[in-house]
């Protein structure tokens, strides 16, 4: 194969999406797949095929979702900047919902449903100020991060609701972060929850749906120790510490239900030695895997021979492009590595191909399946 090069095991895939659906519907959960951890169409496709609904951050996101065959009632439209296009386009295509995030946004949605003639479902997504105690650049539950209704604007939506004449408020929305491994700040959402349903119930109608968000992380650290995520925990962490039983649950999950289904394949094209460090300079780079760049997220890298073919040595695997950031792993253990010498980053999945970049006037190349 060329490198570098995305790989996607679609037995790991499927056989994650087995687990997925075995652990959401005894529980009668709906899950919906957060398109934006990687919407390649052979990927979306299986995951279509599955039963899956999907959760999408923009209107292009939307497209991809229907053209791969979606039902447009198994879609829901996030994002705290949507477009009036976006939101038209969502709107058009009778999408289950979108979730809004501020009172402009929710006075938009209402005056675009106005001019198309339809009455909207939307639920409220609101931030409960719970920690994921996850990278700060992946907390999104926080007072201070720009997601959701504020108290202050959803005490002004209380107060105008009943001019909102195209807009069905059914419900909220929550989603406290990503890549988080600990249950128990799922239970602490939970706590949040029940407070917010009753508050709901008390300034607007029956809640009728709840969506949960996503965040459930993978073992980045050891892939091959835990290939799929233990989805029954998960889900039952929710249902022992929801107090309402009786509201439809939905769920957005993304990076649990692809990442470990993909590597990243890359040839070394040098070796070079410094006073204090050796390097392994690759073919792929911060273009192909921005995640270390940008969250110091650490991928485990693989030798890809038989065997090593000498004592371990440790190096820093950087890529071609110039940014000193361009590091996909530190200090990293591999055999005495010669130019030519292939690679494999592990956990791929979710957050590589669907965030990678043309800079440096970077080429994509095509993934291959297995």
């Amino acid at each position: 194969m060329n490198t570098p090069c995305f790989s996607y095991d679609m037995a790991i895939l499927n056989e994650t999406l087995h687990q997925l659906n075995d652990a959401s519907s005894k529980r009668n959960y709906k899950v919906h797949y957060a398109v934006k951890a990687n919407y390649n169409p052979q990927i979306l496709d299986a995951i279509m095929l599955n039963g899956l609904g999907a959760d999408c951050v923009s209107g292009r996101e939307i497209a991809w979702a229907l053209e791969a065959g979606f039902n447009s009632d198994k879609v829901v439209f996030a994002g705290v900047g949507k477009s009036d296009e976006e939101i038209a386009y969502a709107i058009s295509n009778d999408i289950a919902m979108i979730h809004c995030e501020g009172l402009q946004e929710a006075i938009t949605v209402n005056e675009i449903a106005k001019s198309q003639g339809k009455i909207v479902n939307i639920a409220l997504r609101l931030n409960p100020n719970v920690n994921a105690n996850t990278h700060a650049k992946i907390t999104t539950g926080l007072s201070e991060n720009k997601f959701g209704f504020s108290v202050i604007e959803l005490n002004k939506l209380i107060l105008m609701k009943d001019q909102l004449t195209n807009l069905n408020i059914q419900g909220l929305h929550f989603h406290i972060g990503s890549q988080i491994r600990d249950l128990n700040i799922f239970k602490s959402l939970c706590e949040k929850v029940n407070d917010y349903i009753r508050f709901f119930e008390l300034n607007f109608n029956t809640l009728s749906y709840l969506n949960l968000g996503g965040g459930l992380g993978v073992n980045y650290d050891n892939p091959d120790a835990e290939l799929i995520p233990d989805f029954e925990a998960y889900f039952a962490t929710f249902e022992a510490n929801l107090l309402e039983k009786n509201i439809e649950v939905h769920f957005e999950l993304g990076r649990s239900v692809v990442a470990q289904c993909g590597k990243l394949y890359t040839k070394v094209l040098y070796v070079k030695e410094s006073e204090t460090k050796k390097f392994a300079v690759i073919d792929a780079g911060m273009t192909e895997l921005l995640r270390p760049a940008l969250y110091d997220a650490y991928h485990h890298i693989d030798f890809n021979g038989i065997a090593f073919k000498s004592d371990v040595q440790k190096y820093d695997v950087v890529g071609p492009i110039c940014e000193s950031s361009d590091c996909l792993g530190k200090d990293v253990q591999l055999p005495e590595l010669r130019r030519g010498d292939i690679l494999v980053i592990r956990s791929c999945g979710a957050y590589g191909e669907s965030m990678s970049l043309n800079y440096n006037g970077r080429i994509k190349q095509a993934a291959v399946y297995c």
